[in-house]
């Protein structure tokens, strides 16, 4: 029997979805009654989204479609808030979870074509302030950046549950000991390096210090300059928290009972990880990028060898900072994001130049995001895989 598009997802999404650990992430009411899902034969997307915001009580979304390499469709639905006083609209900053790592590694796999740092080198070696704790399970196999790239360092801590906007925040050193106002345990190895696959958000953390250590600069100046202002992505940045001249674009998250987070969002020391503020227009300029470099039509960030490399699976299905499936035309790249308040998925065809990014202010347990892509596939006719694990 054929799986339906993206059903593989059910079996990663808890894992990838995001850095949020937070406590309300119980299931909708109806995620489990097939009655109130659609079927997208003959339905536009628009239909599809006002569908499915009212059946789940959606606040806010915004999509980005991406067609032959061009952005040729950004839109906003719904509101930042229940006030309904403010739409949402293509220029609306959400947080992008764990889609914060994708565009952290391409900084990353910058600094690697430009000898600042290395994929195979152990990051102790070039670790000063902070460094990866020695034990058994390092004896032998050590951290390395592809490693921690494709969840396969053995490092600890999956995810991150934010801090609220009153809250005293720790700094990235007290997160990485787990020390101090940290809400998060230390860092370190429990598994030797290499030898399987485990998501960790722990893990990108140590390649934020690590990046910052290398270029001597802050991890927010340090990401504007290497990937977002040279790709255009004007709405984007890492700064945590947000900076004031920037709140009145912000939507606000809210949990999936429905109620709006203290504060509107929070606060994520842990910016590499789950600290990016943007827009899916901005996120499809990034996937573009990508496209773009595969086919050897760009090389504004890095070169077609090293994207070859960052989609090429590692270790089960990661690549160096995508989730990777498929083969020719039905090969694609894919990450989910969910911070408090927040979830976020990037879907990409890696040949074919199609993509679609869907935001909103809404931890939502019934597979709303798995659901507008697919309805995003079926208008556009994109192809379609056997299944979303293959």
């Amino acid at each position: 029997m054929k799986i339906p598009l993206l059903v593989g997802l059910v079996l990663i999404i808890s894992q990838l979805t995001g850095c949020s650990s937070n406590p309300d992430r119980e299931k909708d009411q109806s995620a489990g009654s097939q009655s109130t899902h659609f079927e997208f034969d003959g339905v536009s997307v628009d239909d599809a989204v006002a569908a499915e915001m009212e059946r789940h009580d959606i606040v806010g979304l915004s999509l980005a479609i991406i067609e032959n390499g061009e952005i040729v469709k950004a839109k906003g639905y719904g509101f930042i808030d229940r006030s309904k006083d403010i739409p949402v609209t293509t220029s609306t900053l959400f947080q992008a979870g764990s889609i914060s790592k994708p565009v952290a590694a391409l900084a990353v796999l910058r600094m690697v074509e430009e000898d600042r740092l290395s994929l195979d080198e152990n990051v102790n070696v070039r670790l000063e302030q902070w460094q990866v704790p020695e034990n058994k399970y390092t004896k032998e196999e050590k951290v390395t950046l592809r490693r921690i790239l494709s969840h396969s360092a053995g490092l600890t801590v999956h995810g991150f549950p934010g801090y609220g906007r009153s809250a005293r925040i720790p700094t990235l050193l007290n997160v990485l000991d787990g020390s101090g106002p940290a809400n998060t345990k230390a860092i370190k190895v429990d598994i030797v390096p290499g030898e399987k696959s485990r998501y960790s958000g722990g893990g990108y953390t140590v390649m934020q210090q690590l990046m910052m250590e290398s270029s001597g600069e802050r991890f927010p100046e340090l990401m504007q300059s290497s990937v977002l202002s040279p790709l255009q992505m004007t709405s984007s940045t890492y700064e945590q928290p947000l900076p004031n001249d920037r709140t009145d674009l912000a939507a606000k998250g809210h949990r999936s009972n429905g109620r709006e987070v203290d504060g509107g969002w929070h606060v994520y020391p842990e910016m590499a990880a789950a600290g990016l503020w943007t827009t899916p227009s901005d996120l499809a300029r990034f996937t573009i990028e990508i496209q773009e470099t595969l086919a050897n039509r760009s090389n504004a960030i890095i070169s077609q060898s090293m994207v070859r490399q960052m989609l090429s699976a590692q270790k089960g299905n990661f690549g160096l900072g995508f989730v990777l499936f498929g083969t020719g035309e039905t090969r694609r790249f894919w990450h989910g994001g969910r911070d408090e308040g927040f979830d976020a998925t990037l879907f990409a065809y890696a040949e074919t130049g199609q993509g679609v990014v869907v935001m909103i202010n809404k931890n939502d347990n019934s597979e709303v995001l798995k659901r507008i892509v697919e309805a995003v596939r079926k208008e556009y006719r994109w192809p379609k895989p056997i299944s979303m694990l293959q």
